[in-house]
């Protein structure tokens, strides 16, 4: 069956939507609007639709005529807090936020595979949920969680799920796969110095929470590189330093904020339990008080099934003129690895890096723009997908 061609025929209402949810961008937890617009759309195509799943989730259900397999597919809606600086006509019309990480492409590349398997259902097996997730971007609870907590996995049980996001790295039209871990675990922290203040001209009178907060900076660098395995991919970043108010006054207190990635969970409670120590370490021996969090819930290592991503390339190379690569993990979270500690399945990349187009920004720019014409070979994907492994015989 032809996907490809199919999804090129309905290139123009895919098009349509991605720019309408572009210019109209929710943040998470807020996606009301496109929730709506993708309930519309699922019933269009005669889709059995289940709306508010996990907040603003919505859950598609199609039930093919032929007995087989529970497949899942998925899409993100969220937006981030962007300024748009795209030259664009369907640019967004919200301030301050936009579909800088391609979520919009997600959606109308989901709903156009829902729109084609739709058309199939009398030569579907099992059944095909689609899952449009709010508040991927979130990086704590998220929204993966609460639409599992609301059933999404269950009622049928899903025997295979999948994802795909947009990647600016690679080619428009190449598709990026690998088995194992293929995303980090983003652990956020927060360290809050707590120092004594006084007049910047007599700091030997204090206790100096921002030179403390530079010491403690440099030091967790020694963490990835004296206490970490080196052959396991580990990053400690701090992205946030807030403390002060004025250039002679020595404050009480400085805040940093941080990530660590990890792609392991051995590597990540290590990783965790060693920068809290030498954290607290500095700052006991400058004389202060170190309080160090870390955002409960954070997403886990987004981890691909071995089978299931073999079988995966196999039918993606089934589409005609299709590029399958097989990419090194990247140190970015998903919580699409929610989804994959339920059911056996696979994340994967489509790339959208076109040069002639200006569509060469990475994602979460305020420049990044999403080559249109590899819209039709994310649907086809993800709708060959759920054809293939919903056969009892599975993906052939």
């Amino acid at each position: 069956m032809d996907f490809l061609a199919q999804a090129a025929s309905i290139e123009n209402e895919m098009i349509r939507t991605r720019r309408m949810i572009h210019q109209k961008p929710e943040l998470s937890y807020h996606e009301e609007e496109t929730a709506k617009l993708v309930a519309e759309k699922l019933e269009s195509f005669g889709v059995k639709v289940k709306p508010g799943v996990g907040g603003t989730g919505v859950l598609g259900i199609l039930e093919g005529r032929k007995k087989g397999k529970v497949v899942a597919l998925r899409a993100d809606m969220d937006a981030l807090p962007v300024g748009e600086m795209v030259d664009v006509e369907f640019r967004s019309k919200v301030k301050g936020v936009m579909h800088a990480c391609g979520h919009d492409a997600h959606v109308a590349m989901l709903l156009g595979a829902a729109r084609l398997l739709a058309a199939h259902r009398d030569d579907l097996y099992g059944t095909v949920k689609f899952m449009f997730q709010p508040a991927e971007e979130h990086g704590g609870r998220g929204g993966a969680l609460p639409m599992i907590e609301d059933g999404v996995m269950r009622d049928p049980k899903v025997d295979f799920v999948f994802g795909l996001h947009i990647e600016s790295n690679l080619r428009s039209g190449e598709f990026g796969v690998k088995e194992g871990a293929i995303m980090a675990a983003p652990d956020t922290f927060r360290v809050r110095i707590i120092g004594r203040g006084g007049h910047g001209s007599a700091p030997h009178k204090t206790v100096d929470p921002i030179y403390i907060a530079a010491q403690v900076i440099l030091a967790i660098q020694g963490v990835s590189s004296r206490m970490i395995d080196p052959m396991r991919p580990f990053v400690v970043s701090v992205g946030a330093v807030h403390s002060g108010t004025k250039e002679n006054i020595i404050p009480d207190e400085a805040l940093l904020e941080g990530t660590i990635r990890t792609l392991d969970e051995a590597t990540r409670k290590r990783a965790k339990a060693k920068v809290a120590e030498v954290v607290k370490g500095i700052c006991r021996a400058f004389g202060a008080r170190a309080e160090v969090e870390f955002e409960r819930d954070a997403y886990p290592v987004t981890v691909n099934d071995v089978k299931a991503t073999e079988g995966a390339v196999r039918v993606l190379k089934k589409i005609p003129g299709a590029r399958v690569k097989k990419i090194e993990a990247v140190l970015g979270g998903e919580d699409f690895s929610r989804f994959l500690q339920k059911a056996p399945g696979a994340f994967y990349f489509l790339g959208t890096n076109n040069p002639a187009k200006g569509c060469v920004y990475p994602i979460h720019s305020s420049r990044f723009k999403v080559d249109e014409d590899v819209l039709k070979f994310g649907a086809a994907s993800l709708a060959m997908l759920a054809y293939e492994f919903g056969n009892p015989k599975g993906p052939s």
